[in-house]
């Protein structure tokens, strides 16, 4: 983008659009999704998909229900199975949108502005899909609520020193922010799609969410404040929330989870994790619905770098363990090692390794970076990869500990892999709602810096 004559080229923060785009034609292309273009082919295929799997999903809950979670493979001594490996690949998926929203708001990341709103919801049905797997895994989730403190006759107070509490207060803190951080962000936008609504219903209904709106001075200076002070507030959930999942196995004894790198290794893992959904479901939006111009080049590149980041601290994590695994001189842990590179799990193991540490160095290419077919292979690649990552650290621990006597095998059963399928319908359908009947990109901030670049000189 050439800088007017005279003038110094732009910062590279207002150099992320593409050319010819105004103030208007944003709230004219991302409004439009909402009220004005009726949804394409791909809208409801993707949303006939999601349909219908979350329906498998509501059959096996009910199963569960009547049946219990022996439908599932869990049994001693692997009494944590998909369950838990699922749980702690959604919220690790749900990362990426708090990171996206928050840290890169604080840091005056511009080139945050154009994917924030979609992350920000990826991260809130990612964590309603990872909330459903420890209550269904208490066996008796009608009394979910023996979790919280609450004065009752029975005197059933939590026990602190179980990671089943500790994950109760993180993941339901990480869901509230999140919760209220979007749609502080949301209303701006809110009160655009109400005031171009063509129907009484709409208009209604959207003035409803916009909290009346009004657009004034002291209505923005109140917004700016209450969104930078979430923000600061959803900063630490960062590294909070997924420490504490982490902190659920090293609290153990049991082999390979008794380590002090899960904390940072788990919330490098959860951050690269959620970049790569982010890029699995935005690069076939972006081509659909014509964002070439929000979502640029540019933008697929800087996330590429932060996955890349964060898949060599991945790397460096499963070196350090089995380093540690050797330093240790611990026959227990040295077999753990073992038994994952050569035992009954080994090509889980060995698929983890071709995913996540082989596949991301394509991405020192710049051309990769910046191809969104390469970069969307790559991306789907990657949540493999950690979904694997997790399957192995929670299986290959568990069914061989100490005790040879003690050791046993699991087996997935179809209700296992019915309940899993069934969370991501139920993602994808509550994902293709939100781009229906809510503004995918931040419509206030992309205009902000339409302006920004307009007074800068800058072609708009």
């Amino acid at each position: 983008m050439s800088a007017a004559a005279g003038q110094p080229p732009e910062p590279d923060g207002l150099a992320l659009l593409g050319p010819g785009v105004t103030a208007a034609s944003v709230t004219d292309h991302v409004a439009g999704i909402v009220i004005a273009r009726p949804s394409p082919r791909f809208w409801w295929l993707a949303f006939g998909l999601g349909f219908l799997l979350m329906m498998l999903l509501l059959a096996s809950i009910a199963w569960i229900l009547v049946r219990g979670v022996g439908v599932w493979g869990v049994n001693v001594p692997v009494a944590w199975g998909f369950a838990i490996v699922n749980f702690v690949w959604w919220i690790g998926i749900g990362h990426a949108g708090t990171l996206i929203s928050a840290i890169l708001l604080l840091m005056k990341q511009t080139w945050r502005n154009s994917i924030n709103r979609f992350a920000e919801a990826m991260t809130l049905f990612a964590v309603a899909c990872a909330g459903m797997f420890p209550l269904l895994h208490l066996g008796r989730p009608q009394v979910f609520y023996w979790l919280f403190p609450y004065p009752d006759t029975m005197n059933l107070w939590p026990q602190w020193r179980s990671p089943l509490v500790w994950d109760v207060f993180a993941v339901t803190t990480y869901g509230i922010v999140s919760l209220v951080f979007w749609y502080v962000g949301l209303v701006p936008d809110l009160a655009t799609i109400r005031d171009r609504a063509d129907q009484p219903w709409k208009q209604r209904l959207f003035g409803i969410f916009a909290l009346g709106w009004r657009n004034s001075a002291l209505h923005w200076r109140r917004h700016q404040s209450l969104y930078l002070l979430l923000a600061a507030l959803a900063t630490p959930l960062v590294a909070s929330v997924h420490s504490i999942v982490g902190l659920d196995f090293a609290i153990s004894i049991v082999p390979g989870w008794h380590s002090t790198v899960f904390p940072p290794y788990f919330v490098a893992g959860a951050i690269f994790s959620g970049f790569a959904m982010v890029l699995t479901l935005i690069i076939p939006i972006r081509a659909v619905y014509g964002l070439h111009t929000y979502i640029t080049g540019r933008h697929l590149d800087f996330m590429a770098r932060v996955m890349l980041a964060t898949g060599l601290m991945v790397s460096y994590g499963y070196l350090s363990e089995a380093f540690f695994a050797y330093y240790s001189g611990s026959r227990y842990e040295n077999y753990m090692m073992l038994n994952r590179a050569l035992g009954p799990f080994a090509p889980a193991f060995w698929a983890l390794i071709l995913c996540n540490v082989a596949a991301i160095q394509f991405l020192w290419l710049g051309r990769v970076r910046r191809g969104p077919l390469a970069l969307f292979l790559i991306s789907i690649v990657i949540n493999i990869g950690m979904w694997l990552e997790r399957f192995v650290i929670v299986i290959t621990s568990l069914h061989r500990d100490y005790l040879p006597s003690a050791w046993g095998d699991y087996n997935a059963t179809r209700w296992d892999w019915a309940t899993f399928l069934g969370t991501l319908g139920f993602f994808l359908a509550c994902m293709f709602l939100f781009i229906r009947f809510v503004p995918l990109l931040s419509i206030y901030e992309l205009r902000e810096m339409v302006h920004a670049r307009a007074e800068h000189g800058g072609n708009a």
